[in-house]
């Protein structure tokens, strides 16, 4: 019970934008789970899930996967879905994203481990990504927009 339970769990934050346990217990419930939100409290820590932005002004549940190519695809989902514009200054990357994601973006950023990137610092909507050289600043640029 409890593996089918975890793969639903998986099936509705992949179809729907779910917020919060509660409505992860809802959408359990409609689906004739038997469950408590304590239950799916574990379930979630149990299954690696976290909160990201939705590009929306919200945050949804997302299962962490160790497949190396499912979280790329990931972190450039995110990348497309909260970046607006880029620019160099020298050796620094300045990316400007949608209100409320340059964190989720910044994230996504670091964990794909570019060579060329030292490190990123996020506010609301601004990054900045310290590049080695102002050569590998463009050549980040130019990676970043072909990925997206």
């Amino acid at each position: 019970m409890k593996n089918k339970r975890h793969q639903r769990i998986i099936e509705l934050i992949e179809q729907f934008d779910i917020e919060t346990q509660e409505d992860l217990v809802k959408k359990l419930l409609e689906d004739g789970f038997n469950i408590t939100q304590a239950t799916v409290s574990r379930d979630i820590r149990e299954l690696k899930i976290t909160k990201i932005p939705n590009g929306k002004g919200k945050q949804k549940y997302v299962v962490l996967s160790n497949d190396v190519e499912q979280l790329a695809d990931k972190y450039i989902r995110i990348i497309r879905d909260g970046l607006v514009d880029m620019d160099t200054a020298q050796n620094i990357l300045v990316v400007k994203t949608v209100s409320g994601m340059a964190m989720a973006v910044a994230a996504a950023l670091d964990a794909m481990h570019l060579p060329e990137v030292v490190g990123s610092i996020a506010g609301d909507d601004t990054i900045m990504v310290a590049v080695r050289t102002t050569q590998d600043a463009i050549l980040v640029k130019e990676k970043i927009s072909e990925m997206i």
